[in-house]
């Protein structure tokens, strides 16, 4: 178990074009060369625990991958089965992605994970594919990993989802690639959308109308990804937090994604007072550019619409309403109770420690902006809360312990953050 201390820091200009490649698109480059036909060229991929775990997954699958450290070249004639399990660490993406991609293949599969990962729940995923004749299980009753896959004739469906959730919707599409007719998924509000944008990039029959997708199952294998992977804007969040609660402080963060359904965490701390402003450079399968973040007085607000798009920046901008004047609220946010850990209870017994009043509730919590007092924290194992309350020890000074899992996400955050604070290990 690693310790980090952090102390305090002063005003800080900040400038980067390394911040880590977004994690969602990297998992999905790499699975989705499974079904193209061709070389997948990808190129800025992030090189960390959970993703590097997915691209050895794709190995053991069948496909040819070569890695020269800076572009990864992927050719594959279809998933093959593994003699190996199939571990995917502590990515809840990989392993609830890699079951509705596994679902219709030929052949037996076996996923597992960490010790933290075989506790999250997964019936959300296994449940719906067992409707449509997947052959899944699991400890009870399939909710819990290691999770046994049987390849199988997969049904049509029209799915209505209770639960906006990228991942249950991104299993559910690309089993109906292979589903026998036409498939319909429908969800309460729209979650992120990186797989029907790369998807229906390599030409898969994919539509969105509102909030339902309908799928058109493959007739052959798809084209190829050529792609560079944006800077993830979850992991840019924290230097965007970094920067508005530090006085005299900007950040400047190149290349990272603006889809709409992955910045709302930054609109959110923008109507907290923050001067933001969004520079486009590109938009091929995703658009892409440069997020400057400058300090100003925060002032309090309530996060209770489209929070799946900014469900797992949720932790950071805790930190944030911590330092606002007010009292924040976080509602319809449950999705958080399922996370790396239940990060609803994470973030509260956190955010105590340091001196701050919030109040917990079912579906999130409530923070009264005050002083944020140094403290000895854990991480409980999740990347993000770790951060999160690193980020909290600019304002302040902070102990996490149990940090490795930073690594699983943002393997070069200490590097970055190093250049304008002082760490201690």
């Amino acid at each position: 178990m690693s310790t980090v201390r952090i102390q305090p820091a002063d005003g800080f200009d900040f400038r980067t074009d390394a911040i880590a490649p977004d994690k969602s698109i990297s998992h999905r480059s790499a699975m989705f060369a499974t079904l193209a036909e061709g070389e997948t060229v990808i190129t800025n991929f992030l090189r960390g625990e959970d993703t590097m775990n997915t691209l050895q997954i794709v190995r053991n699958l069948g496909a040819q991958v070569e890695d020269d450290g800076e572009t990864i070249r992927i050719r594959s004639e279809g998933i093959k089965e593994s003699e190996e399990i199939l571990d995917c660490g502590n990515s809840g993406t990989g392993m609830r992605l890699f079951c509705g991609l596994l679902a219709s293949a030929e052949g037996h599969f076996v996923l597992t994970g960490d010790q933290y990962l075989k506790r999250r729940p997964m019936k959300r995923v296994t449940g719906p594919l067992r409707d449509i004749g997947a052959k899944l299980d699991g400890r009870r009753d399939g909710d819990l990993a290691p999770l046994s896959i049987r390849g199988a004739h997969l049904k049509a469906f029209d799915y209505t989802s209770r639960i906006a959730s990228a991942q249950v919707k991104s299993a559910m599409i690309l089993a109906a690639l292979s589903a026998d007719g036409v498939c319909t998924y429908t969800e309460p509000e729209l979650s992120r959308d990186h797989t029907e944008r790369m998807l229906r990039g390599m030409g898969a029959g994919i539509s969105v109308e509102g909030l339902t997708t309908t799928i058109t199952p493959m007739t052959g294998l798809l084209k190829p990804l050529t792609i560079r992977v944006p800077a993830d804007p979850s992991s840019a969040f924290f230097f965007a937090v970094a920067a508005a609660i530090t006085p005299g402080a900007c950040a400047v963060l190149e290349g990272v994604t603006f889809n709409p359904t992955r910045i709302e965490a930054f609109k959110a701390l923008e109507r907290m007072g923050a001067e933001i402003t969004y520079d486009l450079k590109e938009d091929l399968y995703e658009p892409m550019g440069t997020i400057t973040v400058k300090q100003a007085p925060l002032k309090a607000i309530t996060v209770e619409e489209n929070i799946s798009w900014l469900i797992d920046e949720l932790p950071a901008l805790s930190i944030a309403m911590a330092c606002a004047e007010g009292t924040s609220t976080v509602k319809n946010a449950e999705e958080l109770r399922v996370k790396e850990s239940d990060r609803i209870a994470t973030v509260v017994t956190n955010l105590r420690l340091c001196g701050i009043d919030v109040e917990e509730h079912d579906d999130g919590y409530a923070v009264t902006g005050g002083t944020l007092e140094p403290a000895s924290v854990d991480s409980f194992g999740d990347h993000r809360i770790a951060m999160s309350f690193i980020i909290a020890g600019l304002r302040c000074g902070m102990e996490v312990s149990d940090t490795e899992c930073i690594n699983t996400s943002f393997p070069n955050f200490f590097e970055l953050l190093g250049q304008f604070a002082r760490i201690e290990s």
